[in-house]
């Protein structure tokens, strides 16, 4: 077929693709059956944990640090027990939302 052939796929798949199409009136969707998607992963940053990060960015950084850095908390939530690990982008945006600025 010359469809397939242009895309790079095999006439079975360009087949497959034009019987859905038809079958669902042109909503060929994204490859997964309705109802099917993948469950939410539940957030690890809860309240407690929020409220912890806050506080610790909020509290004098380190001996031999003039600041907290993203990085830095990054490290040190590591160190944390009852906080999980979490990486600086998150830790950057838990900060943004709730208007903590760095300095």
């Amino acid at each position: 077929m010359v469809i397939a052939e242009r895309v790079g796929v095999s006439c079975e798949s360009v087949r497959l693709v034009s019987k859905r199409y038809a079958e669902t009136g042109g909503d060929v969707g994204h490859g997964r059956p309705e109802g099917t998607c993948l469950p939410p992963v539940p957030s690890p940053v809860t309240g407690e944990v929020e409220a912890r990060l806050i506080a610790l960015a909020c509290s004098t950084p380190p001996k031999g640090h003039a600041r907290w850095s993203l990085r830095l908390l990054e490290r040190h939530v590591a160190l944390v027990e009852d906080i999980p690990n979490l990486d600086h982008s998150t830790i950057g945006r838990v900060l943004k939302r709730r208007n903590c600025v760095l300095t």
